[in-house]
């Protein structure tokens, strides 16, 4: 009993509100709103009418027990309804209850309506995709991107279905690509065992890029297959990227959640997973034109790095002729000294030869014959002396000088290390680092080198 508090009668007989009829169906409305305001019946439609209005009319009869509901559905969610709404249908509504004041009838506001079986299979979608997301098999991180030109392509599909020719016709037009039909069944019960198996089979080819699956249009019971689990498995365990197209754009399956890419059609799978030919050789012919002029661009920093470092590089030959200039000016210089010593001895010995007549000529001949001979002697063993030591110097100089020739160390067997950008000869480890580019002259030619 409905009491409101508020109200006491002023007659005396009681304390109790009457209220009105109108008052009576607004609670009632209320109540049936907010209790039941989004549930799902299940019933058969009778007594359908189309109002002018656009809104739907029916009553939803229950099939076992004698009962009947009234309904209505708007003319905005009848735009959007999967079931057709007709006399003697079976459907699946999801809305919510209200009363019709006015009459006092309760009713069914249905804002969505499917067909029975449709209801079902719908309940089941959403259990395999709740499962799979939970397990992380639908996260956009895991998605594979597909390769760039697929060679071998594997399809998944009927051999007697549009959605095969539709791939390759697409395919050869685009840019010809080997494909591997690996055929199954795509409807029924035995369909989703099949795509397994197919699935399974295709991947044992060494070579395969990429694998479409998929079919053409159909009902929602049709493409019920691609909404399996173990389907959805099997595609998430491919060893390649895969590519799903089942039915129309409009048309979402387990599958295409599932998969690293999803087309709209076989078609659309087709052109997603092989590039225009066309395409591919203009920007191989762009990318081509850019590397030349890179090239060019490159070669012409090393041209001028290296006329910088011939510049900066000292010819040995300069080297060996200033070496040769100061050899034959000492030389030159111990020559004179023999010679200004030859003619201070001749000096001596004229003027020893005067004396020698100015004496006794036979005692004094004796005498100065001896002394002559000793002082030739001793001339000659100093002049021998002297000529000796200097040509030990001469040697030994031009044995230092051919020592000091880079050309002699490198005819050794011995090289210059040179830094390729700086051009100085490198003394110590230190001075160059790891990935340095060297120039090594050897006595004949050069070979470049990197430090590792």
């Amino acid at each position: 009993m409905l009491v409101d508090s508020r109200h006491k009668a002023t007659n005396g007989h009681n304390s109790e509100k009457v209220f009105r009829v109108a008052e009576i169906n607004r609670a009632v409305r209320l109540m049936l709103e907010e209790r039941w305001d989004n549930i799902w019946i299940e019933g058969e439609l009778s007594d359908v009418t189309l109002a002018a209005s656009g809104h739907c009319y029916f009553t939803l009869n229950d099939e076992e027990r004698p009962a009947q509901l009234r309904g209505v559905m708007f003319r905005g969610d009848l735009y959007r309804a999967k079931a057709d709404l007709v006399d003697g249908a079976r459907v699946r509504m999801r809305g919510s209850l209200s009363l019709f004041e006015p009459r006092g009838s309760y009713q069914l506001i249905a804002r969505n309506a499917l067909p029975a079986g449709l209801g079902d299979l719908q309940l089941e979608f959403e259990r395999v995709r709740k499962k799979l997301e939970a397990e992380g098999l639908l996260a956009p991180e895991r998605k594979r991107a597909l390769p760039l030109l697929p060679r071998l392509i594997g399809v998944v599909t009927s051999v007697s279905g549009a959605a095969l020719q539709d791939i390759i016709r697409v395919t050869t037009a685009r840019c010809p690509v080997r494909i591997v039909l690996s055929p199954c069944l795509v409807q029924g019960t035995e369909a989703p065992q099949s795509i397994v198996a197919a699935l399974q089979a295709v991947q044992k080819l060494p070579d395969l890029d990429l694998v479409i699956i998929g079919r053409g249009g159909g009902s929602a019971e049709d493409l019920n297959a691609f909404n399996k689990e173990e389907v959805a498995r099997a595609i998430a365990s491919c060893r390649v990227p895969i590519v799903s197209a089942v039915g129309h754009e409009i048309d979402i399956t387990i599958s295409d959640l599932v998969a690293d890419v999803r087309a709209a059609t076989p078609s659309n799978a087709a052109e997603i997973a092989v590039p225009q030919k066309d395409l591919l050789v203009n920007e191989l012919e762009k990318q081509r034109r850019a590397l030349e002029r890179n090239l060019e661009v490159v070669l012409m920093g090393h041209r001028l790095q290296l006329d910088r470092l011939s510049r900066k590089l000292r010819d040995p030959r300069e080297m060996l002729s200033a070496y040769q200039q100061r050899l034959q000016s000492l030389q030159n210089r111990i020559a004179q000294s023999m010679q200004k010593r030859l003619v201070a001895g001749r000096a001596d010995l004229q003027q020893l030869t005067l004396r020698l007549t100015r004496k006794d000529p036979r005692l004094v001949a004796a005498q100065q014959r001896a002394a002559l001979v000793g002082l030739t002697s001793q001339l000659i063993s100093l002049s021998r002396h002297i000529s000796a030591k200097r040509r030990a110097e001469l040697s030994e100089l031009a044995s230092r000088l051919q020592a000091l020739s880079p050309l002699d160390v490198l005819s050794r067997g011995y090289a210059i290390a040179l830094h390729k950008e700086t051009g100085k000869a490198l003394l110590s480890a230190a001075d160059a680092e790891k990935g340095d580019r060297l120039t090594i002259r050897l006595h004949r030619g050069e070979l470049g080198a990197v430090v590792e």
